[in-house]
């Protein structure tokens, strides 16, 4: 099951607290305070992982709370602080505060790590209180408490190419011809209902990571449809794939309605570089002509055919050169950019 939004509630460990303690030991008399710090509570870190693609695991368990510091003793002996708990999450996990909306922080490569709740810092001990006028402290502290929030996470796909298009626009087809991804594909509305993912082989040790989001419909910037809730999702893409069906009624007005409803979601989403894909070529009539769509700022337009594997070459190449274009404007890695 593909989830990708969840709630916990997340907190940091109670810090110990400081000992009140004295010297004793023979041969020393006025031994002195000695009485030693706790220590610290841990924190509660998200870390991302390549090999994880979902949220699942926290539908089930919501409440996380890391392990607290040990109080000090005496000998001046500082408490053992508590370990962080780590919480692994998905390659473009996003998190917010849940209660003030504040972003925490993103993870957007394997391995990166973030705190959402620190642990508290652990009591002084008595032994800290002491002074020239005061050789006898009985003072210490407690504990800190640790950071206690509710924490929502989000979860953007990291892919290469977007493909947005309306419902039974041909993208689950085309991600099940060009990848070893296994969609489901039927004719009836909304039949992908999560987004997917699936990586593209080329020549020459070639690929990029296509992603399939749900059919947009009109309004899916306002909720409507499954469009908005999975709109997210190609935020992280480099290059969208337009696509737009052979036998639509007016494919001029699927184009620009997918293009609004883009702008009336991000500005940014919409700025993004984008091709045409004319899909289900196969389906018009032996000599008759591809439809026509103004397409002003696309990269270009592609006719092509799952079913018949018409065109489907050309596009791939154009798509995978454009990802790599814009790789190279955002300032991937040069192992990423082999031509």
């Amino acid at each position: 099951m593909f989830v990708d939004r969840a709630e916990i509630h997340v907190r940091g460990g109670t810090g110990g607290s400081g000992a009140d303690a004295f010297r004793r030991e023979k041969y020393v008399p006025r031994g002195g305070p000695s009485g030693g710090d706790g220590g610290r509570g841990g924190d509660v870190v998200l870390e991302a992982d390549a090999q994880l693609s979902t949220l699942l695991d926290y539908s089930y368990r919501r409440h996380y709370h890391a392990e607290r510091g040990q109080h000090g003793e005496g000998s001046n002996k500082t408490g053992r602080s508590g370990p962080e708990m780590v919480l692994k999450v998905p390659t473009g996990t996003v998190a917010y505060d849940a209660d003030t909306d504040e972003l925490l922080g993103e993870l957007v490569e394997n391995g990166q790590r973030l705190v959402v709740a620190r642990g508290g810092r652990g009591g002084r001990g008595n032994a800290r209180f002491k002074t020239s006028t005061h050789q006898a402290p009985r003072e210490w502290e407690p504990g800190e408490e640790g950071v206690d929030r509710r924490v929502r996470l989000e979860l953007k796909l990291i892919a290469d190419v977007g493909l947005v298009g309306e419902p039974n626009a041909g993208k689950s087809t085309l991600l099940a011809a060009v990848s070893a991804a296994r969609p489901k594909v039927a004719d009836y509305p909304f039949t992908t209902l999560e987004p997917g993912l699936g990586v593209v082989g080329l020549s020459g040790f070639r690929s990029f990571v296509m992603a399939d989001i749900p059919g947009i419909i009109e309004g899916a910037h306002l909720g409507k449809g499954l469009g908005h809730q999975f709109l997210r999702h190609i935020e992280r893409t480099r290059v969208l794939l337009l696509v737009v069906p052979a036998d639509a009624e007016d494919p001029q007005a699927v184009l620009d309605q997918l293009r609004a409803e883009l702008a009336a979601y991000s500005a940014e989403l919409a700025a993004r570089p984008y091709w045409v894909g004319i899909s289900k070529v196969d389906l018009l009539e032996p000599g008759a002509a591809l439809p026509q769509v103004a397409s002003e700022g696309a990269l270009g337009v592609q006719a092509f055919s799952s079913a018949t594997r018409q065109g489907l070459d050309e596009l791939l190449e154009s798509l995978w050169a454009s990802s790599r274009v814009a790789a190279r404007a955002a300032g991937a890695e040069d192992e990423d950019l082999e031509w």
